[in-house]
């Protein structure tokens, strides 16, 4: 992802939404982000975190099904992939 602006990988309301789509708890993002609970919590209060850290949560969120929608206009938001194959 080419941005300068760290933040924008992941929004912390993205992360929020996410988990609640997800059903993920603090606990279970940060250990599949491979960081510290608190390091989520962190992002989640809104406090600046270095952009690969907030690469690794955003990977550990795709990789759980998250597809994250830019603001472009509407409101930075969250869905969850549609399963492949799969009946609705």
């Amino acid at each position: 992802m080419q941005n300068s602006n760290p933040a924008a990988i992941l929004l912390p309301i993205q992360c929020k939404m996410a988990r609640a789509a997800t059903g993920l708890g603090v606990r279970e993002l940060a250990q599949a982000a491979a960081v510290a609970a608190n390091t989520i919590a962190r992002l989640e209060r809104g406090e600046a975190l270095k952009a690969s850290t907030l690469a690794a949560i955003r990977a550990a969120l795709e990789a759980a099904g998250v597809v994250f929608i830019a603001e472009n206009g509407g409101g930075a938001g969250v869905r969850l992939r549609t399963p492949q194959g799969g009946a609705e």
